[in-house]
């Protein structure tokens, strides 16, 4: 079977790092995904407004070299703790393909770009391939008892995040909801807990720096991204 992408989603993330871990969790994270130039049929979108959720098949185009592992470390688990790849949600897999149900905004008909699709709570890297497009059905699709294995056992909550004002006035307003919810899912590699180790990942067009200690992650500078055409 030859896959070939459909489309692609454009976020405010230039790279991984920074991304939520799953989709959904950052209800407030805006994306839009664009049709390749022979799928832009409105007749293929015909309906898909009357549904308020989508999955969306896609690549981790940022792994798809770096080969699979039988056993990884879920962040969950602090990264401490092997399970097997098919009982986690890992991005290092046999055929590096994502599953993200996502919130469907709005279907828009462009007239040059054919049908876009606005989406809330995608977990996705600006660019990210994606392969296939299904309405997410509740009566099928959702399983209120269902286990969720390691992710039912481990405890969780939120950091604190401590924002400036100052620094906070330079993302732009409709996206400062979007980033903190980013910044209070804990950006950081789960085995990580240095307090003295400044992070950073780019957002909108700002490159953020933090730290975190005790369960609060602080703002430390939210700076214009580089041009990196222009280095």
């Amino acid at each position: 079977m030859e896959l070939r992408p459909i489309a692609r989603v454009h976020t405010d993330f230039g790279s991984k790092f920074g991304v939520p871990r799953q989709s959904g969790l950052v209800p407030e994270l805006a994306a839009v995904l664009e049709f390749e130039p022979e799928f832009r049929s409105p007749e293929a979108v015909r309906g898909l407004e009357a549904y308020s959720h989508i999955w969306l098949i896609w690549q981790f185009s940022e792994n798809a070299d770096r080969g699979w592992s039988p056993t990884v470390r879920p962040p969950r688990l602090g990264g401490n703790k092997r399970v097997g790849v098919f009982a986690s949600r890992s991005p290092f897999r046999p055929n590096p393909l994502g599953l993200s149900c996502v919130r469907l905004l709005q279907v828009k008909l462009d007239p040059d770009r054919g049908p876009i699709l606005l989406l809330g709570g995608a977990d996705l890297v600006d660019g990210t391939p994606v392969y296939d497009i299904k309405p997410y059905v509740p009566y099928a699709d959702s399983y209120p008892d269902a286990a969720g294995g390691f992710t039912d056992q481990v405890a969780w909550k939120p950091l604190e995040v401590d924002f400036p004002p100052e620094l906070l006035e330079r993302v732009p307003e409709e996206k400062r909801a979007a980033l903190r919810g980013v910044l209070a899912m804990d950006p950081r590699p789960a085995y990580q807990e240095d307090p003295e180790r400044i992070y950073g990942f780019a957002f909108a067009g700002l490159e953020l720096r933090f730290s975190v200690s005790e369960g609060r992650l602080r703002v430390l500078a939210a700076e214009p991204a580089k041009d990196k055409n222009n280095e």
